[in-house]
């Protein structure tokens, strides 16, 4: 089915924009306008920087099947939705002064330390990394038919997680776990581990935070609501290697100067959606982000080697904050014992983009080059038995850098 078919309806600007979430206890959070269950419901998707389009729920993983990435930005646009049942084509597409987000961010220029300072300190954690506990982990998670985010079963692999993420944090008491409700079962998790500087309060302006994140929920493209979608390494992988960087972190006793929060989003696959609820309500709260990096993907390697390239991470360059990708590429080379490699992945591809949209530097790492990445996501294939978790523990040397050299700079 072509593009074409997918144009849609017309808008009109509502009310300013206020912020929307709302803490109802220390441990919730919850987002959200609408409801997103019903199929039929018109949703606002933006495809890339300069093109937006009002489509069904069904539309929406129609474009998904076809490898089409988007930002699903109903929430976030504040615009009357078409009436049900109005395909004129003359209503369809949405102004890109529209769709721009607003600047809630001054623009600032971040600088990334020119050097790796902690070796010392971090190399020893390097060997804590235990690929018997992120197997079991993914098998755990795996487990559930499926982490479709409007599913019970989403909701109950969320608590799962949030559950060993609180089990790990019980070592710290300053450690902050909160659940990030949104407008569907599933939620988000994020754990902060608390800097000293905001703590001692040092400074005036608002501590900067470091942020890790991957996506929790997986999909079968087929039917998503019925069909199997163990989700190992999309993004199975990632949740979990960020877990275990978290792990190995806290038990170290990590105490950081900025505040270093790790994320797992839900649902990535319906087009963003946790992502950027985070993320807009961080930018009208006025939270200084000045690094996220996303893990989505870090356990397939197989057709890197079919192919007969060595293994590598993958860097995207595309769509992300040019300084921090470099900083990124430094930290594999201090810090992993093989390379990386430059890939592109398109706009919106994974939930750094929420990060980039809200004004917010970001920066993408995967398993390979994107033409080598897992062919089996997205079905009930994509299993743990597919993956390297020695991979995956690189890609956990990465995050263990990444959140101690950054937990330690001065911004």
């Amino acid at each position: 089915m072509k593009l074409a078919n997918y144009l849609l309806p017309g808008l009109v600007c509502l009310q300013s924009v206020q912020s929307l979430v709302i803490p109802s206890t220390d441990n919730q959070l919850n987002f959200g306008l609408r409801p997103v269950d019903d199929d039929n419901e018109w949703r606002l998707i933006q495809l890339n920087e300069n093109e937006a389009r009002w489509v069904t729920e069904e539309q929406k993983l129609a474009l998904k099947r076809q490898g089409k990435k988007f930002m699903d930005i109903t929430h976030h646009v504040y615009l009357v939705p078409p009436v049900s049942g109005d395909y004129d084509s003359n209503k369809l597409k949405v102004p890109a002064s529209v769709i721009k987000p607003l600047s809630f961010l001054e623009n600032q220029e971040i600088s990334y330390p020119l050097e790796l300072t902690y070796q010392d300190d971090i190399n020893p954690l390097l060997n804590s990394i235990n690929t018997t506990s992120m197997r079991n982990n993914l098998a755990t998670l795996s487990s559930f038919f499926t982490r479709y985010y409007k599913s019970q079963t989403g909701l109950q692999s969320s608590q799962w997680l949030t559950e060993e993420i609180r089990f790990i944090a019980k070592q710290n008491p300053k450690i902050k776990v909160l659940n990030f409700g949104h407008s569907w079962l599933q939620k988000s998790t994020i754990a902060v581990i608390p800097g000293k500087k905001k703590q001692e309060k040092k400074t005036k302006k608002n501590p900067a935070v470091i942020v890790v994140g991957a996506h929790q929920d997986s999909m079968n493209l087929i039917l998503p609501s019925i069909l199997a979608a163990p989700g190992a390494d999309d993004d199975g992988s990632g949740t979990v290697t960020t877990l275990e960087a978290f792990r190995v972190l806290v038990e170290s006793g990590f105490e950081p100067e900025n505040d270093v929060e790790f994320h797992w989003y839900s649902a990535e696959e319906g087009g963003l959606l946790g992502s950027q609820d985070i993320f807009n309500d961080y930018a009208h709260r006025r939270v200084n982000v000045v690094a996220m990096l996303q893990q989505d993907m870090t356990g397939f390697i197989q057709k890197t080697l079919d192919n007969g390239k060595p293994e590598a991470i993958g860097v995207v360059t595309d769509n992300v904050h040019v300084g921090l990708t470099n900083y990124v590429k430094s930290l594999i080379e201090g810090y992993c014992a093989i390379p990386y490699v430059e890939t592109q992945c398109g706009y919106a591809c994974s939930d750094h983009a929420s990060a980039t949209r809200a004004g917010y530097p970001s920066a993408f790492v995967i398993e390979s080059e994107l033409k080598d990445s897992d062919p089996f996501v997205h079905t009930t294939k994509d299993t743990l038995d597919r993956l390297s978790f020695e991979h995956m523990a690189e890609h956990a040397k990465l995050t263990i850098g990444y959140a101690y050299e950054l937990g330690m700079a001065d911004f």
